[in-house]
């Protein structure tokens, strides 16, 4: 019996990953630094996908994926992990986590646009108030929390280089919408997580590059030597980069990028429980209402 709606499915459960990779690698980047965590991530994911990729499909590396996979497939690494990370990364020290987040909430409308254009993908008209009611929650949701003030008590609301901040917040927004576009374009009926491998093993090449060029390798190999970190950042791959993105490619694959863009989107929302139960943060009553209304766009995305 087939399952109803795996895309939408697929998408929420990446989503919830993402609640998980989201938390380890906020630990981890405090330790040894996003440049690192990123390098280190993509790395671990490729390796813990070798064992599945041979007992799912008898194959640990994905030798028969054609040229044009490969082409469109490790352009859409080099967009999402390498250019789309690297600019949401530096966004978060420019801008903070809240005006990233919500930058990056800009993707889901971004990716539909994108669908349309490079897919001929057309969404229905509820589907498009879905969305919308789920990117406006979760932007609301983001915008009501209650960060700790910074440095002379400046917070995240008021950055010293706004324009950079925007420009590489919408650059990360940008990189997440065109890579989940070309990972379907190139991907077709192709194993999704195979495709993830391929995406991979182009991301992590050109994130080295930058890695490189910032001096960034003695951050490397201290970074291994810090156990917490490592555990970290372990925890982060399995269920980023390892699972949560082969479930994205499964979920692009079995429903419009647009709207499995906008049930990934919420990420922020899924993670209040958590850090709620276990950080102790406040969450106010303009987050409670944004999660609502985002709740209500998914089960429109949903009918």
């Amino acid at each position: 019996m087939p399952i109803p709606y795996p895309g939408q499915l697929a998408a929420l459960a990446t989503a919830s990953c993402w609640v998980v990779s989201s938390l380890a690698f906020d630990s981890a980047t405090r330790r040894i630094g996003s440049l690192t965590v990123n390098i280190l991530r993509l790395v671990l994911a490729f390796l813990l996908l070798l064992p599945l990729c041979a007992v799912l499909r008898g194959r640990p590396f994905p030798s028969d994926a054609s040229p044009r996979a490969w082409v469109l497939l490790g352009l859409s690494g080099l967009l999402g992990f390498t250019f789309g990370d690297f600019c949401l990364f530096r966004s978060y020290v420019i801008l903070g986590p809240r005006l990233s987040n919500v930058m990056m909430a800009l993707a889901p409308p971004l990716t539909a646009l994108l669908g349309w254009l490079l897919l001929g993908e057309t969404l229905s008209g509820r589907a498009l108030l879905g969305m919308a009611l789920t990117v406006v929650g979760v932007t609301w949701a983001i915008l009501d929390e209650h960060p700790p003030s910074g440095e002379n008590g400046r917070d995240d609301l008021h950055p010293r280089h706004p324009l950079a901040g925007i420009a590489l917040g919408a650059g990360g927004a940008i990189g997440q919408a065109s890579g989940l576009v070309l990972s379907k374009l190139g991907m077709g009926a192709y194993d999704p997580f195979a495709a993830t491998q391929v995406r991979l093993v182009v991301g992590a090449a050109g994130s080295a590059v930058i890695l490189t060029l910032f001096g960034g390798w003695p951050g490397v190999r201290r970074a291994l030597a810090d156990r917490p970190a490592r555990g970290s950042v372990l925890l982060g791959s399995f269920f980023g980069p390892f699972l949560g993105v082969s479930l994205s490619l499964v979920a692009v694959q079995r429903t419009l990028t647009g709207v499995a863009a906008s049930l990934m989107a919420l990420t922020p929302i899924l993670i209040i429980p958590p850090v709620v139960l276990f950080r102790h943060e406040r969450v106010g009553i303009g987050g409670i209402l944004g999660a609502v209304l985002a709740v209500a766009g998914v089960v429109l995305l949903f009918l």
